[in-house]
């Protein structure tokens, strides 16, 4: 019987456009808020009414190119993190505290001063070239940044104030310099409990991948001894890798979420960790009693176990992996929003919708799955992807299954 059938829809542009290139929208975990990169601004949309929510300004003296929520914290300060090309990453605060009795975004219109209630509180320094993306780990503790540096510099939040309040505490915990060219884009893996051998006996919790100009992908992890390592490099032949995304869902096998990369080459390859039989035997640790000069040695090796049907004519700059359906979505430099779904039987990847020109003639720089908050959606926990484009509109597409 073969699948329903998957359409994609024009849902809403969000408003007002921006009327320069963005780069990036990124939605909150939690909250129907949508942070969207553009020029030296930030601006932070409802989820719930495609508009303006509030904007931060000022806190960059060049184009911010990415941004990331951080995922967690202890009180109710809201945290954005900002990656420019003036080398530097911000932080932002906002304390939503009298408006976390309504969702943000919500009932009635926005007054003014909210614009006046995110504050520029950090500035981390260190690269010394554009920071081109960032990326928390699932707990919120650490971010990894990255540059054209060619460098990877991974910042701890220590987090514990007086009154609940927390600090504006950063550390610099490790500078990773392995990739031979720029480092494009950087992705924690999720959080997910996993098996013997990633439950902390041999390696932390923690997993970071990174895309380089140099064609390949790096595989980090921390050891136990708060060392991060480069544990595995991937190289796939897909030229420049513009994106990395890590599988949403828990496998029903136990095993290492899978991981994706996308290049200039316009191809998309599925990576899986390849285990090792006769994983180690309760209480025995792989990395206890062996010296940092011969940890090295440790590697995981990720194999080849799925490719995307090639549909992009020009370099794939963005992969979107839905944590709801396992559907995959993809944009790039031909303007081209692609919709993909793996067959349960068969693990081969199909093209199921696809859209020309997304964003008219011009190339489309980002997508991502986001959780519907509108009207439209009825109270189904529905999804739709956003799309943000060189043409400084922000689009939210509805995907239609089975009708």
């Amino acid at each position: 019987m073969p699948p329903p059938p998957i359409q994609l829809l024009p849902l809403a542009t969000f408003t007002p456009d921006l009327y320069t290139r963005a780069w990036q929208s990124t939605p909150h975990p939690s909250l129907p808020l949508l942070a969207t990169t553009h020029d030296k601004t930030v601006t932070v949309f409802s989820l719930a009414t495609f508009s303006k929510h509030s904007s931060l300004t000022g806190g960059h003296s060049r184009s911010i190119r990415s941004c990331a929520w951080q995922p967690s914290s202890s009180s109710q300060t809201l945290r954005l993190v900002t990656g420019s090309f003036d080398s530097t990453a911000g932080i932002w605060t906002y304390n939503p505290a009298a408006t976390l009795e309504k969702p943000i975004g919500q009932g009635e219109e926005e007054e003014e001063e909210e614009e006046e209630e995110w504050e520029f509180t950090l500035v981390l320094e260190g690269h010394e070239n554009e920071v081109k993306s960032l990326s928390f780990s699932p707990s919120g503790q650490y971010l990894a940044t990255c540059s054209r540096d060619k460098s990877i510099w991974i910042w701890e939040h220590l987090s514990g104030g007086e009154d609940g309040e927390e600090d504006e505490d950063w550390e610099t915990v490790a500078v990773l310099s392995e990739h031979d060219g720029d480092v494009k884009t950087v992705a924690f893996a999720p959080g997910f409990k996993q098996g013997k051998r990633h439950d902390g006996r041999r390696y932390g919790s923690d997993c970071l991948a990174s895309g380089s100009y140099d064609d390949t992908v790096r595989v980090w992890r921390e050891d136990q001894d708060g060392e991060w390592g480069c544990v595995s490099v991937l190289e796939g032949g897909v030229g420049t890798v513009w994106g990395v995304e890590w599988e949403k869902r828990e496998r029903e096998n136990g095993r290492y979420q899978r991981l994706m990369t996308a290049g200039a080459e316009g191809g998309v390859k599925v990576w899986e960790l390849k285990e090792e039989e006769g994983e180690e035997e309760e209480g025995d640790s792989r990395w206890g009693g062996v010296p940092n000069r011969m940890r090295q040695s440790l590697r995981e090796e990720w194999e080849v176990k799925g490719v995307l049907p090639r549909v992009h004519t020009r370099e794939i700059y963005s992969v979107g992996w839905s944590g709801e359906s396992g559907l995959v979505a993809t944009t790039g430099g031909d303007g081209l929003l692609v919709v993909y779904e793996e067959d349960e039987e068969t693990k081969e990847w199909k093209v199921r919708a696809k859209v020309e020109g997304a964003h008219g003639p011009y190339e489309v720089n980002h997508v991502t799955w986001c959780r519907r908050f509108d009207k439209g959606a009825e109270g189904r926990q529905e999804e739709m992807l956003v799309t943000t484009g060189d043409d400084g509109v922000v689009r939210a597409w509805e995907v239609r299954i089975g009708e």
